[in-house]
């Protein structure tokens, strides 16, 4: 039997973050044009190489957070999504991506940094339908990530991300509304998330007025975990929207 000589394959580790927020009642998730080839002028997710051998991959994550977008991480929610490395991903070679997850509420508008020429908020609908081509794989990586987000807000607290400090139950039903692509019953959603004990917590600084009767303020409650969850549903012959007019 002939000995051949074995040697492991060459692989690059990327960093490549989903970064989603609502802006005026939308979910949306944060695009960079990219400035140069593979894929030059394509949309695609804020991301890059590691850049040194010793740098962390959340080290890293955080790091194009920042540079790529001039957002600041400290008060973002991050958290490893999922790996990402098919052959034929990547034109450059095999090249294995380590998604994150990012949620905040009321981001500004990002400023474009290092390789990518702009940086803007897409509507996730507009990804997830496919209008918009994304370079890579990062379609697929953006619809991992939000239905990442739509299944962590059944069962946890992320909800309340999106939100700022002080938030009214109107404003936390929007979230549930924007990322899960359903209208909501008002009473029933009140109810629900009622039931669910330290989910949120009333803030005792005073009520927001939204034109008509007060409404009360929250916070984020001690519960990262809820019970019962608020299971996601939608009524029989009833179309997810993507809250785009005219749909």
């Amino acid at each position: 039997m002939q000995d051949d000589a074995w040697s492991p394959t060459p692989v690059l580790l990327t960093v490549d973050l989903v970064v989603l927020t609502l802006r005026e009642g939308r979910l949306c998730v944060l695009l960079v044009e990219r400035g140069e080839d593979p894929f030059q002028g394509m949309r695609a997710l804020p991301g890059g190489f590691l850049s040194h051998a010793g740098e962390g991959i959340l080290d890293a994550a955080h790091r194009e957070l920042s540079e790529e977008t001039s957002l600041a991480a400290g008060s973002v929610h991050l958290e490893q999504l999922a790996i990402y490395g098919d052959a034929g991903r990547d034109p450059r070679g095999r090249v294995v991506s380590v998604a994150h997850l990012a949620i905040a509420p009321g981001l500004p508008e990002p400023v474009a940094g290092t390789d990518a020429v702009d940086a803007e908020w897409v509507p996730a609908a507009t990804v997830l339908s496919g209008e918009l081509e994304l370079a890579f794989d990062h379609r697929r990586i953006v619809t991992d990530g939000i239905e990442r987000a739509r299944t962590k807000l059944e069962f946890s607290a992320l909800a309340t991300a999106f939100c700022g400090e002080l938030f009214t139950i109107a404003e936390l039903q929007q979230v549930y509304e924007a990322v899960w692509g359903i209208g909501l019953d008002t009473r029933n959603f009140y109810r629900k998330v009622q039931a669910v004990k330290g989910f949120i917590t009333p803030s005792g600084s005073g009520r927001k007025t939204t034109g008509g009767r007060p409404a009360r303020l929250y916070r984020a409650g001690p519960k990262r975990v809820l019970y019962p969850p608020l299971i996601r549903t939608v009524p029989p012959g009833t179309e997810e929207h993507t809250g785009e007019e005219g749909e």
